[in-house]
C-alpha cells in the first residue's frame, strides 16, 4: 500500500516539479505588478500585469498537460496531453491544474495504445504522416471530451477540495493537516503532497486572495530547524556535532531531507516537527499569513521571496513559532525518551527509504535502480539520447563480455533513453540520463555510467550475473565468429570520408568539419547537422576511450538520405567537456546498417592506448580496411 501511495504521490508531483521555475515566475510576476503588489503603481505595472491571467489559466496548466503527456507517451504524448488540457481549460473560467493533471497522462496513454496497435503495420515512408496525424485527430478528440466531461467534472472536484480546505479553515481545523503532512515528509512524500495537492488549490485560492496558507503548510522551515537545534542541545556525541550543520543546510537551503536520519534514530520526536507545525499553521491563520505561490524549495529564502507586501511579520513569526515550538517539545521527547543511535544507520535508512520512494533501490557498490531479480533477466537496454551511436558501442561491448563469461541467453539491445522497452529489466545509460531512464521505464534497474568505453560497471553487473546464475551450469559460451569481408555493397565508409591529422579544433567546429562531409557524400542535409550539434549540446557525443561519434537527434532523422559515415583524427586532441577525443567518427543512419562498423570501433578503440595507437599510426588505407571489415 505505502508503495502504490508513494507511486501515486511521485506521479503528481513529477507532472508539477518540472514546471516549478514557471509557477515561481508566476508568482513573482503577481507579487511585483499587480494593483496591491510591490511595483503596482508603477507606469507599466497594468501592462505587466496583462501576463498573470493568462499565465495561471493557460501556461501553467498546459505545462503540466505536456509534461504528464510525455511521461507516459513520449514527445507525441506530450503534445496530445497539451490538447486535451487545452479542452478543460476552455470549458471553465476556473484553474484548471487537476483538469491538466487528468487531461496530459490521458493523452499519452491514449497515443502510447495507438503506437502499439499500429507497430508494424505501417508502409514505409508513411511514419510522419501516421505520426503526424494521429497526433493531431486522438489529441482533438480528447479535447472536445474535455470541454464537455473532463473540464466540468474537474470544476465539481476543485469545488469539493476547495470547500474541504473552507470548512478546515472555517472551523480552525486547518493546523490539524499538519499530523498527516509531517510523518509524509519523512516517507518521501513532501513533494507530492506540496506539489500534488497543495500547489493546485493554494494557486487558485492565491489568485482570488493574492496569497494562500496552503503554500506554507509543507514548506515552513522551522519545524525541521526546532528539531535540529533541539539536537544541538540535547543530543550525544556525532548526532549533537553535526545539527548544527544540518540546521543551516535545512533552514537556509531548503533540504528538508537532512532532518529525516534525526527523526528516524528516534522516532518518537517526530512529535516535536508535528506539533510544531500545528502552532506555526495556527498562528498563520490568526496573523492572515501566507504566499503568493510555491515556495521551492523550502527555505527562509525561499518563504520571503514569494512573501506578498505587508506579509512578512505574520510569516516569519508563524515560522518562528513552529521552530519554538519543535524545539521545546524534541529538546524534552530527546531528554526523556531519546536513545542513543546510529546517524550512519539512520541515513542509510533514508537513502533507502528515498530510492524506494523513486522506484530504486540501493545497495553498497551496486547500480542503483528498481528492485529487479538478478536471476530473472533476459533484456539488458543500453540507452543514450539518440539510440544510434553511443549505446549501440556500449551494447556490442556488454554483449561480448558475457559471452565471454558464458551468459547467451540474454539478449542485449540499444535504444534511444525516451523510448527503453517495457520488457527490459536492466538499463545501462549515462549517469546525466539516469534521471530521464527512469522516466521511461520505472520498473527496470538502471546502471549509471561514466562513459560508454570500457566502464568499469560493465565487469560488475558481469560479475553479477554470473554470481546469480552460480547455482546452475552456465551455458558454453559460443565461438566468436570471425568477422566476414562486407559485401560490396555494404561499404559504409568511403576513403574519400577518412581525413586524418586534423588540426585541432572546438567540438563543434569538429562537428561541423563531419556534417561537411556526409553533406558532400549526400548522406543527409544541412537539416541533420544541425542536429548534431543540437544533440552534443543535450548531452556531449565523447563517449569516453578518446572517441567521440557525433550524431543526431531523433527528430533530426528525417534529415538523412542514406546511411554513410566518416572518421576524422586528430593526433593533438580535441578537449571535449571532460574528455580528450582523437578519433571523431560521423554517423548518419536510417537503419542499423551502421552497426557492423561500430562493432568494430569497439574492438580497435576500447581503451585510451589502442585509440591513441590507431590515430598515431593508421593510414587510410588501414582504416578503411578495419572499420569496413575488410582485412
Amino acid at each position: 500500500m505505502k508503495e502504490h501511495v508513494q507511486k501515486f504521490g511521485r506521479f503528481l508531483s513529477g507532472m508539477v516539479m518540472p514546471n516549478i521555475g514557471a509557477f515561481i515566475a508566476w508568482g513573482l510576476i503577481a507579487a511585483l505588478f499587480i494593483p496591491d503588489g510591490w511595483l503596482g503603481k508603477w507606469g507599466p505595472a497594468a501592462t505587466i500585469n496583462t501576463m498573470v491571467g493568462p499565465m495561471l489559466s493557460y501556461l501553467l496548466p498546459i505545462l503540466i498537460g505536456y509534461t504528464g503527456g510525455k511521461a507516459v507517451g513520449g514527445q507525441k504524448g506530450a503534445v496530445t496531453g497539451a490538447l486535451a488540457t487545452l479542452g478543460a481549460i476552455a470549458s471553465t473560467s476556473s484553474t484548471m491544474f487537476i483538469g491538466a493533471m487528468i487531461c496530459g497522462p490521458l493523452g499519452g496513454w491514449c497515443i502510447k495504445k495507438f503506437d502499439e496497435k499500429m507497430e508494424g503495420h505501417i508502409p514505409a515512408g508513411f511514419e510522419m504522416v501516421v505520426n503526424n496525424f494521429s497526433v493531431g485527430i486522438i489529441g482533438g478528440i480528447l479535447a472536445v471530451l474535455s470541454i464537455f466531461v473532463i473540464g466540468p467534472a474537474c470544476v465539481k472536484i476543485t469545488d469539493v477540495l476547495g470547500a474541504g480546505v473552507g470548512f478546515l479553515v472555517d472551523h480552525s481545523l486547518l493546523p490539524l493537516t499538519a499530523v498527516l503532512v509531517e510523518p509524509a515528509k519523512v516517507l518521501f512524500l513532501n513533494n507530492a503532497i506540496n506539489h500534488g495537492v497543495f500547489t493546485p488549490i493554494g494557486t487558485a485560492q492565491a489568485l482570488e486572495a493574492g496569497k494562500s496558507i496552503l503554500f506554507m503548510i509543507e514548506s515552513n522551515p522551522g519545524p525541521g530547524l526546532g528539531l535540529l537545534l533541539a539536537y544541538c542541545v540535547a543530543g550525544k556525541g556525532e548526532t549533537r556535532s553535526s545539527a548544527g550543520a544540518a540546521a543551516v543546510i535545512q533552514f537556509v537551503g531548503g533540504i528538508h531531507e537532512i532532518y529525516f536520519p534525526y527523526v528516524l534514530m528516534n522516532p518518537i520526536v517526530i512529535l516535536g516537527p508535528m506539533v510544531g507545525n500545528i502552532a506555526g499553521i495556527f498562528t498563520l491563520s490568526l496573523l492572515g499569513g501566507g504566499l503568493v505561490a510555491a515556495a521551492s524549495p523550502g527555505s527562509i529564502i525561499a518563504e520571503m521571496l514569494m512573501t506578498p507586501k505587508g506579509g512578512y511579520f505574520a510569516n516569519i513569526v508563524g515560522i518562528a513559532v513552529a521552530a519554538a515550538v519543535s524545539f521545546a517539545i524534541s529538546v524534552f521527547l530527546l531528554k526523556f525518551f531519546g536513545k542513543d543511535a546510529s546517524l550512519e544507520e539512520a541515513q542509510a535508512q533514508v537513502a533507502a527509504s528515498k530510492a524506494a520512494s523513486k522506484g530504486q533501490a540501493v545497495s553498497a557498490g551496486a547500480p542503483t535502480g528498481a528492485n529487479v531479480d538478478i536471476k530473472s533477466v533476459k533484456k539488458i537496454v543500453f540507452a543514450c539520447d539518440a539510440g544510434m551511436g553511443s549505446s549501440a558501442m556500449g551494447a556490442t561491448m556488454l554483449r561480448n563480455k558475457l559471452k565471454d563469461a558464458g551468459i547467451t541467453d540474454i539478449e542485449v539491445i540499444h535504444h534511444p533513453v525516451s523510448e527503453i522497452p517495457s520488457d527490459c529489466q536492466i538499463v545501462v545509460t549515462h549517469h546525466e540520463l539516469a534521471h530521464r531512464a527512469v522516466a521511461s521505464n520505472p520498473s527496470a534497474r538502471v546502471v549509471p555510467i561514466q562513459n560508454f568505453m570500457g566502464a568499469p560497471e560493465y565487469a560488475m553487473l558481469v560479475d553479477e550475473l554470473v554470481a546469480a546464475r552460480s547455482g546452475k551450469a552456465a551455458p558454453a559460451a559460443a565461438p566468436k565468429a570471425a568477422e566476414a569481408p562486407a559485401a560490396p555493397g555494404a561499404i559504409l565508409l568511403e576513403k574519400k570520408n577518412i581525413v586524418l591529422n586534423c588540426k585541432s579544433v572546438t567540438p563543434e567546429e569538429a562537428i561541423r568539419a563531419c556534417g561537411r562531409l556526409m553533406v558532400e557524400s549526400g548522406y543527409c542535409t544541412e537539416g541533420y547537422v544541425q542536429g548534431m550539434i543540437e544533440r552534443n549540446a543535450g548531452f556531449p557525443v565523447a563517449i569516453g576511450s578518446h572517441v567521440a561519434i557525433p550524431h543526431g537527434t531523433n527528430e533530426s532523422r528525417e534529415f538523412i538520405k542514406k546511411t554513410g559515415l566518416v572518421v576524422m583524427t586528430y593526433p593533438d586532441g580535441i578537449q571535449w567537456d571532460e574528455e580528450t577525443v582523437r578519433l571523431v567518427i560521423g554517423i548518419a543512419s536510417q537503419g542499423e546498417e551502421h552497426l557492423d562498423i561500430l562493432n568494430r570501433i569497439v574492438e580497435v578503440a576500447e581503451t585510451e592506448e589502442d585509440t591513441d595507437a590507431l590515430v598515431d599510426s593508421a593510414t587510410v588505407e588501414d582504416l578503411y580496411k578495419k572499420l569496413n571489415g575488410l582485412n
